[in-house]
């Protein structure tokens, strides 16, 4: 939700101080996944430490991005190590966990339509940087609606907000199996496409 409040922010004013609304959310997000991996079970393991190390990690972020380096290129490297590092624990966990058919089958799913988001979302978003004129340029010939599928900076949005869904739910899952409550859920969709994580309905036996 802050990430979507700050990137309306910053597409309604394009200002630096709105920008940051957008991109800085997204490192603390990232954190935060980052430190439900590591302190998995529940009990704490590491105390304090975990937490304060990541708090200092995105303040220095934070302040060398707001008044030293304002260049979005630090921001995607600093996104990109916090993401992979999330990723990483996160297929920690699953070799350290023996898992149900079922569960395995949920958790391949929702990785995998996470990282279709996400890099299918980075490719968009990419191509959109690179053709930005030729595509412009499509768009005011085929005209409305069809101009919606020239729009690789608004579909850069859609996907990575896809994919970031499955993944979170990826992690929300892994924390379910890690405390033996994954088979009391299941993955659910609302309106057919927008994925949640709901308690299973057993089958009536007739």
């Amino acid at each position: 939700m802050f990430v979507g409040c700050g990137s309306a922010c910053f597409h309604a004013t394009l200002k630096y101080t709105t920008q940051l609304l957008d991109e800085l959310p997204m490192l603390y997000l990232c954190a935060l996944v980052l430190y439900a991996l590591i302190e998995i079970d529940k009990d704490t393991k590491y105390g304090a430490a975990v937490p304060l190390a990541l708090i200092a990690f995105q303040g220095a972020i934070t302040c060398i991005y707001v008044f030293w380096i304002q260049n979005p290129i630090f921001h995607q490297v600093a996104f990109a190590l916090t993401a992979f590092g999330g990723v990483g624990f996160g297929l920690k966990r699953l070799r350290e966990m023996q898992l149900s058919a079922r569960t395995w089958r949920i958790l391949s799913r929702l990785h995998l339509l996470g990282h279709v988001g996400m890099w299918g979302g980075f490719l968009a978003w990419n191509v959109d940087n690179i053709f930005c004129h030729r595509l412009r340029s499509y768009r005011s010939h085929v005209g409305a609606p069809l101009d919606v599928f020239f729009q690789l900076h608004g579909w850069w949005h859609v996907l990575t907000a896809y994919g970031s869904t499955y993944l979170l739910l990826w992690v929300h899952f892994i924390r379910l199996a890690r405390l033996g409550h994954d088979h009391l859920f299941t993955i659910k969709y609302a309106l057919g496409f927008l994925p949640y994580v709901a308690m299973d309905t057993p089958k009536k036996i007739e």
